[in-house]
């Protein structure tokens, strides 16, 4: 099989582990394959064909398993050995750091969005359509999609929930000037809803999504930052349960993540879902879903 193709295969990153997984200690046939996966020869073959691209495994020659048949069988390569450790030590950004390596769309998907961040979908597709004109690979919306799937899960990039950019997330904490981008986007929030000012409480979840985005932060970062800085401030900073009549909406956009199987039914499991983006956050047990400002004129210490 050849495994040139301009566009991107729509391959999940757990389908890319799982075949590294399966290639490790023993060589596969497709047959063998077909058997493990629960999917379509279709789909496997662009499993494989992906793979392939990527050096994750090897095509074996007949005489390389003392075999004189002439059916095809994969193994995995040095590159895959690599990629599955990186897995199973759940080194996410290593993970990442061969994907960017070994697949051009994934690469170029990367450096693209780290120049024009953050960036919508169709923004994004038309600069990688333009920058790679006079290459041999194609970019395509599915393409995007599902690099951009292999980036989040891998928690190189998130995407806003409520808008859909990506954008790159460079730190795991929050910046020194925390409180005063807070306030910034709470403000800016509480325009766009309409609050009234004598209740001036926005939803957390809108409040995570854009401030991440503004400061390119980790969404665990927000929460930590945001239960230490409203501890700091009591008085000047309430967390609140559910008031009624907020204008609050809904994510359209879910988080997605991939993480080690806690059984025995495959390596990895990944998980796509709207209601860890609306959970708010946690403090002393209590979670809770709003932020309401009293005074702004508060005190951050990051490290108390």
């Amino acid at each position: 099989m050849s495994d040139q193709r301009p566009t991107v295969r729509p391959v999940t990153l757990a389908r890319l582990v799982e075949i590294t997984d399966a290639c490790l200690n023993s060589s596969q046939t497709m047959s063998n394959l077909e058997e493990q996966f629960d999917t379509t020869e279709r789909r496997l073959r662009s499993i494989v064909l992906e793979s392939l691209r990527l050096d994750l495994i090897r095509t074996l020659q007949s005489t390389d398993d003392g075999r004189d048949d002439e059916v095809d069988r994969y193994r995995v390569t040095t590159v895959g050995e690599q990629f599955h450790e990186a897995v199973t030590d759940e080194d996410w950004r290593q993970v990442s750091s061969i994907l960017e390596t070994r697949s051009p769309h994934y690469g170029a998907f990367l450096s693209v969005l780290e120049e024009i961040q953050p960036a919508e979908l169709q923004t994004l597709l038309a600069e990688l359509e333009d920058r790679n004109e006079h290459t041999p690979y194609a970019f395509n919306q599915t393409g995007v999609e599902v690099v951009g799937d292999w980036a989040e899960r891998l928690g190189v990039i998130q995407r806003n929930a409520f808008t859909g950019t990506y954008y790159v997330v460079d730190r795991s904490t929050v910046p020194p000037n925390f409180p005063f981008v807070l306030l910034a986007v709470f403000d800016e929030l509480e325009e766009r809803t309409g609050v009234n000012l004598s209740q001036r409480y926005v939803s957390i979840p809108e409040l995570r999504e854009f401030l991440c985005e503004r400061v390119r932060c980790d969404r665990d970062a927000f929460d930590t930052g945001l239960t230490t800085l409203v501890g700091q401030n009591i008085g000047k900073l309430e967390l609140l349960g559910a008031p009624t009549d907020t204008g609050a909406k809904d994510a359209e956009w879910g988080i997605k993540q991939i993480r080690l199987a806690d059984d025995e039914e495959g390596l990895v499991t990944t998980t796509h879902s709207t209601e860890q983006v609306m959970a708010g956050v946690e403090q002393y047990g209590k979670r809770y879903y709003y932020l309401a400002v009293h005074d702004d004129a508060v005190t951050f210490d990051p490290e108390p």
